[in-house]
């Protein structure tokens, strides 16, 4: 594994270094782009309440207590721990950020404080490898909750799958993990209070059947047996008990496969910065080949060449305006479908949650904004996702018009670098900070692959294709509203009513202004791709002719010594694409094959 993830960093850094001597821009480019993705893999913890999720992940980190664990309350907020030198908390509230004091992170964390996320530092040494981050327990699994924590699953490198003992998979638990198996190749199985349950072995053998039957392609995929309890015991322990308290617990076993996977999905993510490369080098050694073709000066080559220099130039005259009235025709149809699909969803989650008001009483309507904040995490997620597709679909069907193969892969990896700068560079816009919550995905990065398959980029990386990043769309309940409601306890059902119709009517135009945006991201993006991909072609075009006009104006000799200029510039492109072309053979075995492809 070490000798992959060696030979594929050298690969890298040496398609880069040779970039760097040919095209600055592209260089520039994947250097840019390693450094976006070669980030600390993280591990999402996902499970059913009750089931010692949050026990686990202290076992893990080797902190009794860290993550709240009483039975009586579940985490209603997202945990993330990451590696710091000293023990802090912070979290993100509907009236911005705040540190959070250690000694109250239990109650921030359940809920007593709303917080839809807590960044945890801390100095444990599994997070030295990679990051945690403990999904809400409030909800268990029912169909809203799993959306959000699906779009959780999606954006980090691995699962971890938290289930118990005492009985085998659930229903929701199974439907769950069918629909992550659309989204995440690595995962990773705890079977909690081994401690507790003698019959663990064969309550083990029945998830393994159920999982065959119900999500196939995790029917391979590790199992480990575990008790927090005990893990915890040997904590307290000294010598030879503390020993035997620890190999009992079998927390250590997990642990070295949660760091396997760890390095597992950097070298999945160097696989995708190494696909980039692959791509610009193969666009030079094309113009190397062509060089060598030159180097001979001939008149029927020039010829042709001079003649598709002109159709390109003709054709740039003639149809930009053609491709520019298709881009704005798609991008507009795409987004009103979208606004239209989004109206939709809101008006059945008003009707939905009105007719649960109608049947609430005193105390139980002060819970609404929270039930109201995290249905609308759910329509965010789906969003979010509905984009990703809905963006791959415009851009195959504006660039089919205007390239072949060959061309548009091109072009779709300076698109890829043209979108990501746009985010980067994009202002938040007015009264973005003070209506939205942060979500999880606030300000994160999720990447499309294949032909309109949306994958998280993050999870284990793209097959090649399309590679379009569209900014996380993480909105929650308005902000205003929440802290207006909650600032003053309402009982009364006809308030409520009123209170949840401007709410819904405050997110819905909020997500379509984020609609809106995301679409005039991705028009002048593809505008701006289109016009660039033309320019270099007609640049090209004019090296490949000056080429050959230099070589006619030379000797037999002259002509020789270009020529053998040539060769070499080639023969040392071809060098980088066979090592690039190794690494990426050998990493095809860290990704599992599609389910689809398997017999």
């Amino acid at each position: 594994m070490r000798d992959l993830t060696a030979l594929m960093d050298t690969a890298v850094r040496d398609a880069i270094a040779f970039l760097r001597t040919t095209d600055m821009d592209a260089a520039a480019d994947l250097t840019e782009l390693r450094r976006v993705h070669l980030t600390r893999p993280g591990v999402v913890v996902v499970g059913e309440t009750k089931r010692g999720k949050s026990s686990l992940v202290n076992a893990l980190l080797g902190v009794p207590g860290l993550s709240p664990v009483d039975a009586a309350v579940t985490t209603a907020a997202y945990l993330g721990f990451v590696p710091g030198p000293a023990f802090s908390a912070r979290a993100w509230l509907p009236e911005g950020g705040e540190p959070v004091p250690v000694d109250d992170l239990a109650d921030w964390a359940t809920g007593k404080r709303r917080a839809r996320r807590i960044e945890v530092t801390h100095p444990a040494p599994l997070l030295q490898y990679l990051s945690l981050l403990d999904t809400p327990g409030a909800g268990g699994l029912d169909p809203v909750h799993a959306t959000v924590a699906l779009d959780a699953v999606r954006r980090g490198t691995a699962l971890l799958f938290v289930a118990d003992a005492s009985a085998p998979l659930s229903q929701p638990e199974l439907q769950f993990l069918a629909q992550a198996a659309e989204r995440v190749d690595a995962v990773v199985f705890a079977l909690t209070k081994i401690d507790a349950y003698p019959q663990w072995r064969r309550i083990a053998d029945d998830n393994r059947d159920l999982l065959r039957a119900h999500a196939p392609r995790f029917a391979a995929a590790p199992w480990f047996p575990v008790s927090a309890r005990l893990a915890e015991l040997a904590l307290a322990a000294d010598g030879a008990r503390q020993t035997a308290l620890a190999d009992a617990s079998k927390i250590p076993d997990l642990q070295h496969a949660l760091i396997e996977l760890a390095g597992r999905g950097h070298q999945l993510q160097l696989a995708n910065v190494l696909r980039a490369a692959r791509g610009e080098l193969g666009r030079l050694q094309t113009q190397a080949e062509a060089k060598v073709q030159a180097a001979t000066a001939d008149p029927a080559r020039q010829a042709q060449l001079r003649a598709d220099r002109a159709e390109l130039a003709a054709s740039k005259r003639t149809e930009s305006r053609q491709w520019a009235l298709l881009l704005s025709a798609e991008v507009q149809r795409a987004r009103v479908e979208t606004v239209g699909a989004l109206r939709s969803r809101v008006a059945d989650l008003q009707q939905d949650l009105s007719a649960r008001v109608d049947k609430m009483r005193g105390d139980q309507l002060t819970k609404l904004p929270d039930d109201v904040d995290t249905h609308l995490q759910a329509v965010a997620a789906d969003l979010s996702e509905r984009l990703e597709t809905t963006f791959a679909q415009v851009a195959e069907a504006v660039l089919a018009k205007a390239f072949d193969d060959t061309e548009r892969d091109a072009v779709l990896g300076k698109l890829n670098a043209t979108l990501r700068h746009a985010l980067a560079a994009t202002p938040p816009r007015d009264g973005s900070g003070d209506n939205l919550l942060i979500a999880l995905s606030a300000g994160g990065i999720a990447f499309m692959a294949g032909r309109g398959a949306a994958l998280g980029m993050s999870v284990l990386g793209a097959a090649g294709g399309l590679l379009i990043p569209v900014a996380g769309i993480g909105l929650g309940l308005a902000a205003g509203g929440y802290v207006l409601y909650r600032r003053r306890v309402h009982t009364d059902r006809q308030h409520a009513r009123g209170w949840l119709r401007d709410v819904l009517t405050e997110a819905r135009a909020a997500l379509a202004d984020e609609i809106t945006v995301r679409f005039t991201d991705l028009q002048y993006a593809l505008s701006v791709a289109l016009d660039d991909a033309t320019q270099r072609r007609l640049r090209d075009l004019d090296a490949q002719i000056a080429d050959i006009d230099a070589a006619a104006a030379e000797d037999t000799a002259g002509r020789a010594r270009r020529r053998a200029a040539a060769q070499q510039e080639l023969d040392s492109v071809r060098v980088r694409v066979r090592q690039a072309d190794e690494a990426l053979l050998r990493a095809r075995a860290l990704t599992p094959a599609p389910l689809d492809d398997e017999r």
